[in-house]
């Protein structure tokens, strides 16, 4: 083993490249979209390093375009979800003994393969598999995760330079941040390519192996991840890449003795599930499983009286149409004094209006389509629902059309009720529901905010008037885990804001931060005695004379 206490690269965020008519960029994203779109790719699962084809198939559609067939990819059953787990136990010895800057080298030179040869195609993959336009894959697929993984290697240092501070006359402390015993199961959604890659990749950097199941409308993306981990030197075994059945995989899954933790970003459901069934499996595991999650969110925009109307029109339009409103940061209900609405109103509605929808390979698209047809109908009904509510008056959109692919128009929808469904209820998509309040019941909206729903992801105040914005950050400190003044709820930046919510929202664990990877490393403290005692009697027990 290499001598030396190593200091890794000091990361810095990645810079956002614009996407500029006649920019390079630009030129190089378009030919990775037409080389993309020009084939229909057969795209494996990777178990052990191997690529394995099933001849079980199915189709991955642009969900703006989905006339259009852009692969296929090979579905496994419950004899590749063992193959995967056994894989990962098999490579987890050398993986965890090789010292712990090999490790951090190959996803440090992951990182630049993403910052270089590979930035056009995985932005590429994530705009045609997950409707994105070129900027908003470009912050997630590229800036993003190329983020997380420079980040990450700085936090795994730190965590293991955390020792005892304080060593006895002739005793050396130390403390060894041991991967964790088993295997690790990562569950990754469709929405972001940088989640996806992060989830699997963070738990491995600490020493750990990976069995990864991503979301069906991701796996385009997913693809390229790992032929860039694999490019940057993963070794075989350490993350195992899976497109099975959930409740089949975890069916075996958290059965399984080995089963040491879970990495997921999903829906509050299906994480509420998995952690009843590990508490049922309790008795059968060699150690206490990691549950990591983040999961829905409600967020909110709260305005006060004295706020910039033009900021709050921003702040809601980028925080609630930005990819369709797909973020799970997305804004989804607003609170707007009424002195302020009338001109908010207008603003939206300008705005709004000059909003272009279509498919990503057009960079004037500010809106593509949403992930598929379950999610259209689901927007579709909600919206219809309110048109024919007398209640409720839909002031911006409203329209929506799956003729050549999901396309829903944002839409604002303004309700009397405070707690109206749309204002309770995770939609997922881009629509925004505005309770208008008067100017002197600030502090009882707070309550009411507080109050609706189960989630506490994300929520933003606007305002110019400090006492309000201390108020505000005070009373809703439980009401979001990422809370921004003067700026639309979205868009944590690893390094900066690091991201993660409680209540139903998930467990907080804060991605983009050393303490998501402490969650990784179990913890065994050693003490070393130089000159031990001969002698079991203590001072106290000899005799006075």
């Amino acid at each position: 083993m290499l001598k030396g206490f190593f200091n890794v690269p000091q990361p810095l965020n990645e810079p956002v490249l614009n996407y500029g008519p006649r920019s390079r960029e630009r030129f190089e994203l378009h030919a990775a979209l037409a080389e993309a779109r020009a084939q229909q790719l057969d795209i494996p699962m990777y178990i052990n390093g191997q690529e394995v084809r099933t001849g079980t198939t199915a189709e991955i559609r642009p969900p703006h375009d989905h006339q259009h067939l852009l692969a296929t990819y090979h579905e496994g059953d419950a004899g590749h979800v063992n193959a995967a787990i056994d894989a990962a136990l098999a490579a987890k010895a050398n993986w965890e003994n090789l010292p712990w800057e090999q490790r951090a080298a190959i996803f440090l030179k992951a990182a630049d393969l993403l910052a270089g040869p590979y930035r056009a195609k995985i932005n590429a993959a994530t705009m045609l598999g997950q409707s994105k336009n070129a900027y908003q894959a470009e912050i997630d697929a590229a800036c993003e995760l190329i983020d997380f993984l420079r980040f990450n290697v700085q936090y795994m240092t730190e965590i293991y330079a955390q020792q005892p501070p304080v060593n006895g006359k002739g005793v050396w402390n130390r403390v060894e941040h041991r991967p964790l015993e088993g295997f690790v199961f990562a569950i990754t959604p469709f929405n972001f390519t940088a989640i996806a890659g992060n989830l699997a990749a963070s738990v491995a950097m600490m020493g750990n192996v990976v069995v990864w199941k991503p979301a069906p409308a991701q796996i385009y993306s997913a693809n390229v991840i790992m032929q860039v981990f694999i490019e940057a030197g993963l070794p075989a075994g350490v993350i195992n890449l899976i497109y099975v059945d959930g409740p089949m995989a975890g069916d075996i899954i958290f059965k399984h003795p080995d089963f040491a933790g879970i990495h997921f970003t999903g829906s509050t459901g299906v994480f509420q599930n998995i952690w009843r069934i590990i508490g049922e499996n309790i008795h059968q595991y060699k150690s206490y499983p990691r549950i990591v999650g983040e999961t829905g969110g409600k967020d909110f925009v709260l305005a006060h009286a004295s706020a910039d109307a033009d900021v709050v029109s921003t702040a809601l339009i980028r925080g609630a149409f930005e990819y369709q409103g797909q973020k799970c940061s997305a804004a989804s209900r607003a609170y707007i004094p009424a002195s302020l609405w009338p001109k908010v109103k207008e603003l939206m509605q300008r705005d709004i209006a000059s909003l272009k929808m279509g498919p990503v390979e057009d960079l004037e698209n500010f809106v593509n389509a949403v992930i598929d047809e379950r999610s259209f109908d689901k927007l579709a009904k909600y919206i219809d629902d309110a048109k024919a509510d007398t209640s409720v008056e839909i002031i911006a959109g409203g329209a929506h059309d799956k003729t050549k692919g999901w396309f829903i128009e944002p839409t604002v929808i303004q309700v009397n009720d405070p707690y109206y469904v749309t204002m309770c209820n995770e939609l997922f998509g881009p629509v925004l529901t505005v309770y208008v309040y008067e100017d002197d019941r600030f502090a009882e909206i707070m309550d009411i905010i507080d109050k609706t729903g189960i989630y506490a992801l994300t929520g933003s105040v606007i305002s110019k008037d400090r006492y309000a914005i201390a108020e505000a950050t005070y009373k809703l400190r439980n009401a979001a885990g990422n809370f921004y003044i003067n700026d639309k709820p979205t868009g944590a930046v690893v390094g900066q804001q690091p991201f993660g919510g409680a209540r139903g929202s998930g467990t907080n664990d804060k991605a983009g931060s050393m303490l998501n990877l402490l969650r990784w490393v179990s913890a065994r403290t050693i003490k070393e005695t130089f000159d031990p005692p001969k002698d079991y009697r203590y001072p106290f027990l000899e005799k006075e004379i």
